[in-house]
């Protein structure tokens, strides 16, 4: 059955009238907040091929909180204030373009009125907290059943990076993620060992989640009460193949263990195979407000990545990639949705929320998503369905 929807001229939202850091002075949630985005209109995250959603449940990512910050205002910023917040959202197909609904005398979109589905966002995180909002239909797919929606909408955000991320894992690799515990890092942990990692080490703060169901790794170690590089020796027995980084600060540490007389790697080097992964620079905030920040923002990567590969570093360091970039079609939404309805990935949300979708739960869950210690995604329930 096709549902209905009766769509109102305004909506319950989530607003942000100015960049901050304090939540308090600059977001809240109000009713009739900002009128109702229809098809047609421009997305704030400035995307194409729009369709409307009733928003059901939307996941939080550090860049919901980089962007409200405004240190990457000049690439990141909305395009006014005020603007709604959040970019990864699990919703239901209230509308879609009328061009979309007959081509050639046949329906052309692929999504109906009345699906429920995943979308991850596209360009910059925004849009997404409210009511009603505009998703593009180039990054999203419907929702198999037995999937929450705040299941989907984590899955949306950080399962996908989770996707690609174990794409690079090859079978009887022994892998370590540092941030393990995260949005990110807890659907890797299972992920790669379905890739068929022979053993798997996570560091973050809370080890016997680390190495509980779902996530399974075979040891965890709490990274403030021991120093992964020095204290311990099995590792530099048998070093990893693989070190997944979605903390930040990672590289520097093992460039500076190296010179240290004696200094045995916890990870091998290029020249026998050893990677390194990440997602993240050096710093986990950073600023980027002018093409020279950009530029200084690629160099180290840039440089890591060749030296590793071409210089004499690859007899004592990893290979280096920076795995970010997401490709702007739905496989990997599809592919996440269809590992999570086989039960072969579980969504990993953090157990303060689902925070209720009001002033105080949005501002809360804000805080947890910049405090970068959430075991999990960190999940707003905007709506039922």
């Amino acid at each position: 059955m096709v549902q209905a929807f009766n769509i109102p001229p305004k909506i319950r939202a989530a607003t942000c009238t100015n960049y901050g850091e304090d939540v308090d002075d600059v977001l809240s949630v109000q009713d009739n907040a900002v009128a109702t985005p229809r098809i047609g209109d421009q997305p704030p995250a400035g995307f194409k091929n729009a369709m409307l959603i009733r928003v059901l449940a939307v996941a939080l990512a550090p860049g919901d909180v980089r962007v409200m910050s405004g240190k990457t205002r000049e690439f990141q910023g909305p395009p006014s204030f005020p603007y709604t917040p959040g970019g990864d959202v699990c919703g239901v197909v209230a509308a879609v373009p009328k061009e979309e609904e007959k081509k050639n005398g046949k329906k052309n979109c692929r999504f109906r009125v009345g699906d429920r589905i995943a979308a991850r966002f596209v360009n910059k995180p925004m849009g997404m907290l409210g009511e009603y909002a505009l998703v593009s239909t180039d990054v999203c797919d419907i929702v198999p059943d037995g999937i929450s929606a705040e299941g989907a909408a984590a899955l949306a955000s950080s399962g996908t990076c989770a996707v690609k991320i174990a794409g690079r894992i090859q079978e009887g690799d022994r892998v370590l993620i540092f941030g393990a515990g995260g949005g990110v890092g807890s659907h890797l942990c299972q992920l790669v060992r379905l890739r068929g990692a022979s053993y798997v080490a996570g560091v973050g703060r809370d080890p016997r989640r680390l190495m509980d169901k779902p996530l399974g790794c075979d040891l965890a170690i709490d990274y403030t009460q021991t120093d992964p590089f020095a204290a311990m020796k099995e590792w530099m027995d048998d070093p990893f193949d693989v070190i997944v980084d979605l903390s930040s600060g990672v590289w520097p540490a093992l460039v500076a263990q190296k010179s240290v007389r004696g200094y045995k790697s916890i990870v091998k080097p290029a020249s026998k195979g050893g990677r390194y992964l990440t997602t993240t620079p050096d710093k986990p905030s950073f600023k980027m407000r002018s093409a020279w920040d950009i530029v200084l923002f690629l160099i180290p990567p840039l440089w890591r990545a060749l030296s590793s590969r071409c210089g004499m570093s690859r007899f004592s360091l990893p290979t280096y990639s920076y795995v970010l970039a997401l490709p702007e079609t739905p496989d990997v939404v599809t592919e996440t949705l269809r590992l999570a309805s086989e039960d072969k990935l579980v969504p990993c949300i953090d157990a303060q929320g689902p925070f209720p979708f009001t002033t105080d739960g949005v501002r809360d869950a804000f805080r947890l998503q910049a405090s970068r210690h959430a075991k999990g995604k960190v999940i707003i329930s905007v709506a039922k369905k």
